[in-house]
């Protein structure tokens, strides 16, 4: 569990299995693609879409920043880094359709 990044609540991050760390030139996820309300992909900042499954890889590469990898039913996805702002959880952000 990593110590000392600011501003982030320590209970929630346990819920994640992998808290990767970003690459300087890391994009972030603007929108969510979702197929009848379930959430299938990301659109990243520089307007990439991806699968949930690529999304999760390039997070753990380093590729995306403000996530971490969490599992669910032996599936892994995304979810935001629990921090001080509501506005920037991937709960928060839009919905597109690809």
């Amino acid at each position: 569990m990593p110590e000392g990044k600011k501003g982030l609540s320590r209970l929630p991050m346990q819920t994640l299995q992998d808290i990767p760390e970003p690459n300087a030139d890391a994009r972030e996820i603007t929108a969510l693609v979702k197929e009848s309300g379930r959430i299938t992909g990301y659109q990243l900042s520089d307007g990439q879409i991806l699968s949930k499954e690529e999304g999760v890889q390039l997070a753990k590469q380093g590729g995306i920043r403000g996530v971490g990898v969490a599992t669910r039913n032996g599936s892994e996805y995304l979810k935001s880094l629990p921090d001080e702002s509501e506005g920037n959880n991937l709960s928060n952000l839009p919905s597109i359709k690809q």
